[in-house]
């Protein structure tokens, strides 16, 4: 009797219980780029839930790493045979949005302004076409404020009847390794910067203050050899000071 209980309990623990949606049965999910995605799409899958990915990221620059990271995304979506909405570059609005704030802090008023603009453009479309729930990949980063994403979500749905944000938590039960797993397993692009233009100044700035080179667009790929250009870089500065004295 007792080998049967621990034989249930490690089957409980192997085989986790399917996710449920809040409300109805077609999930509209945000997507932000295909490492924060990768995990999240196989939960889902694995749960047996009716989704469609949108990509509505107007905040990534330059337009190079914009399309790297849309089209690694649309790569996996095929894969997995899940629709992908497309609503394009919006990069304009998004300025214009943010104009006042270009000097907040990560995690700022700044990026409410941004996770509002996207959540609410992806919550139009969700009512326009009968989603009945709304979610983000946003939130899988460690680097983002959960609270602050759901906030953003939240306030989305709640312009229209009869809609829900899904406030999941795919961090926790293993999610933050299963997202870099998955990205390794496939090789998806590796962005070193949250997105927008702003945070790739303030980024940048700390690397140069630390002696590293900018960041360089479409170099870094998860389980891929990297190509040491700090390292070159480096050694490049050393020997023009070499030179110089």
């Amino acid at each position: 009797m007792t080998h049967s209980t621990n034989k249930s309990k490690t089957d409980k623990k192997l085989k986790p219980e399917p996710l449920v949606l809040p409300a109805g049965d077609k999930l509209l999910l945000h997507s932000c780029c295909a490492p924060c995605s990768g995990d999240v799409m196989n939960e889902i899958e694995r749960s047996g839930i009716e989704y469609t990915i949108l990509f509505y990221n107007p905040n990534i620059h330059p337009r190079k790493e914009y399309d790297l990271r849309k089209e690694e995304n649309m790569r996996y979506a095929e894969k997995l045979n899940v629709p992908f909405i497309d609503l394009d570059y919006d990069k304009d609005n998004w300025f214009e949005r943010i104009r006042g704030f270009e000097n907040e802090p990560e995690r700022g008023h700044r990026c409410t302004l941004c996770f509002d603009m996207r959540f609410e453009r992806t919550a139009l479309y969700a009512y326009e076409h009968g989603f009945s729930t709304i979610c983000s990949t946003l939130g899988t980063s460690r680097w983002k404020d959960f609270n602050q994403i759901n906030g953003s979500g939240e306030r989305a749905a709640s312009r229209y009847p009869d809609m829900a944000y899904w406030t999941h938590n795919w961090r926790k039960g293993g999610g933050s390794q299963r997202m870099l797993d998955v990205s390794k397993e496939e090789e998806f692009y590796q962005q070193e910067y949250c997105g927008c233009v702003y945070s790739l100044r303030d980024t940048n700035k700390h690397r140069m203050d630390q002696g590293r080179p900018p960041i360089r667009h479409g170099i870094k790929y998860y389980g891929k050899p990297e190509t040491d250009y700090e390292a070159k870089a480096l050694a490049a500065k050393e020997a023009q000071t070499d030179t110089d004295a």
